[in-house]
């Protein structure tokens, strides 16, 4: 008879290699979010047109839909764990520059949007690196316990202890949040430089093999997953949603709750706190719902709270919603990455996180415009109703994804 036993997640252990890799992540994440909290207030000094502020946030995500694909086919033709030493020391160097630029007085929006673009086409091959890094570096039963840690960690550094610092450091000086990021970039390179991990073991290559059939592989094995095919849908229609929401939140507090700074910092701190008690909590409902189940449900949560967002104008409100949205926001993240990880082939891995990410994250720069378009024409909160439309056409996408042994559920066979 057939019986269907419940896989239960394990601890990643952190000697071996992934405390290193978890310590590198939380530090970059913490310089990336002090960064990221000041860009907006930056770009909203230099320029009070919705359009211009969207449109440093779009850029910051149009190198995925040029450069996704090919970072992903490097990743997996090369050292991972040198890819991303190498990619954080230039990004320390770039980030440098452009504090001493801000510090100087030089800053203007086109820098802001040759920054955004320029990392982002960098991060196209550390993130498909790092992913397809750390299977090599915990169990696969810990998949999701690994993933679900480094998410926590990332929001605990990110919005619990950067964001609150901005208007602190901001105070001492406007450069002050992006030489701290890139000294963040500079540690992280170092620690992970320190790993003695062997590169992962892969099949030769075919003779004639090249990128470009090897990135077609890669959107073929995904696109033939029925599950990762809904879920990568589902994703990127909660991306354009999620850009119109990014592009326009610091208009959405400072202009149209008139909550000013501190608002925002208290808004944004709100997201990362819950966003760090839905990574620790995000495998707990997985034995009974499955993978894509929770993603389901996080989804029909997060629209609720789009909803109220764009409809209450009350900070209290925005922040409560916030707080709902970004616990589920990380239950979604934890499961989409641990499924990818576990339905992919190990020697594609990169190659189907770079046309996953390609694709959904495509989404994000368009619903960036879209964001400061309607903020324009229609006022300042219609961003977040626009972004629940999308939340709702997501959810309808994963339902063709929805199975029994969804990667919550194995099943065996036995007599």
């Amino acid at each position: 008879m057939t019986t269907v036993e419940v896989v239960k997640p394990r601890a990643p252990a952190w000697r071996g290699g992934f405390g290193r890799l978890w310590t590198a992540a939380v530090v970059s994440q913490f310089g990336d979010a002090l960064r990221m909290a000041a860009l907006p207030l930056l770009a909203v000094s230099l320029t009070d047109r919705p359009m211009l502020v969207a449109l440093v946030t779009a850029c910051g995500f149009l190198p995925w839909i040029l450069f996704g694909l090919l970072g992903g086919a490097v990743a997996d033709r090369v050292d991972q764990r040198r890819a991303m030493w190498a990619v954080d020391g230039v990004r320390a160097a770039l980030v440098a520059a452009f504090a001493f630029a801000v510090a100087l007085g030089h800053a203007s929006i086109a820098l802001l949007i040759v920054l955004a673009f320029t990392l982002t086409t960098l991060q196209t091959l550390f993130d498909n690196a790092a992913t397809a890094l750390l299977p090599s570096l915990v169990d696969k039963e810990a998949l999701g316990s690994a993933n679900a840690r480094l998410l926590t960690g990332q929001r605990l550094a990110g919005g619990m202890i950067a964001a609150p610092l901005v208007p602190l450091l901001l105070i001492v000086g406007d450069a002050v949040p992006y030489a701290l990021d890139a000294a963040t970039y500079l540690v992280a390179a170092l620690l992970i430089a320190s790993l003695r991990t062997k590169a992962p073991e892969r099949p030769p290559r075919p003779a004639g093999s090249t990128l470009r059939g090897e990135i077609a592989d890669g959107l073929r094995t995904l696109w033939r997953d029925g599950v990762l095919r809904a879920l990568c849908v589902g994703t990127t229609l909660c991306n354009i949603g999620m850009g119109a929401l990014i592009a326009t939140i610091v208009l959405h507090t400072t202009g149209w709750l008139d909550a000013g700074t501190n608002g925002h910092a208290a808004a944004i701190t709100a997201y990362a706190a819950a966003g760090v008690a839905g990574g620790l909590l995000a495998g707990r409902a997985v034995p009974r719902l499955g993978r894509m189940r929770s993603v389901l449900v996080a989804g029909v949560a997060q629209t609720g709270c789009l909803v109220a967002i764009g409809s209450v104008r009350s900070l209290g409100v925005l922040i409560g919603c916030l707080m709902v949205f970004g616990f589920m926001g990380s239950v979604w993240s934890v499961n989409q990455v641990t499924l990818m990880q576990e339905r992919s082939p190990a020697e594609m891995l990169g190659r189907v996180s770079s046309a996953f990410r390609t694709l959904s994250i495509a989404g994000t720069p368009l619903g960036a415009l879209l964001g400061g378009a309607v903020a324009t024409a229609w006022g300042l909160n219609t961003p977040a109703l626009l972004a629940a439309g999308f939340f709702v056409l997501a959810v309808t996408a994963l339902l063709p994804g929805l199975k029994p042994h969804d990667g919550g559920w194995t099943p065996r066979t036995g007599s």
